[in-house]
């Protein structure tokens, strides 16, 4: 082989993957119970849910129409909480649920689990059902899927 057939066969280095920084905001999904204990104490460790697996369940906004028809169905007592991640630092790690979808959870420093505190929420809106749909000012306008 000459040296341009090598040239042509031979892999070229990739360059260094960097980790995607996370984008500005996820979202928890609260009941009314759960948001109105977080105000009161200023912290939450979530629900039994979080609890028995050592970590705050959140979604992207993308997914939280999804998480609510798949796990909410039927709820009238929701809240979404926007959460800055710049307040949850290494804390906030996505994993995979399946082989397309990554879910944002949060652990806290060197998964500790510790409480996810009340001054990383920027935003808190009542979530309405209506036909099974879901809605509220955080999704209005998103035209997001179900």
């Amino acid at each position: 082989m000459g040296e341009t057939s090598l040239k042509r066969h031979r892999r070229e280095e990739a360059p260094a993957m960097t980790k995607p920084a996370p984008p500005a905001f996820v979202y928890r999904i609260s009941t009314a119970d759960e948001w109105a204990e977080f105000q009161r104490t200023g912290a939450t460790l979530g629900g039994d849910l979080d609890r028995s697996t050592g970590c705050i369940h959140l979604s992207d906004l993308t997914q939280v129409k999804m998480t609510l028809k798949n796990f909410f169905l039927g709820r009238s007592d929701l809240y979404l909480l926007q959460i800055d991640t710049s307040k949850l630092a290494d804390g906030l790690i996505y994993e995979a649920s399946d082989d397309n979808n990554y879910f944002p959870h949060f652990y806290g420093p060197g998964r500790s689990f510790v409480p996810l505190q009340l001054d990383a929420v920027i935003k808190a809106d009542k979530i309405e059902l209506a036909n099974n749909d879901f809605t509220c000012g955080l999704l209005v306008g998103s035209d997001l899927p179900c």
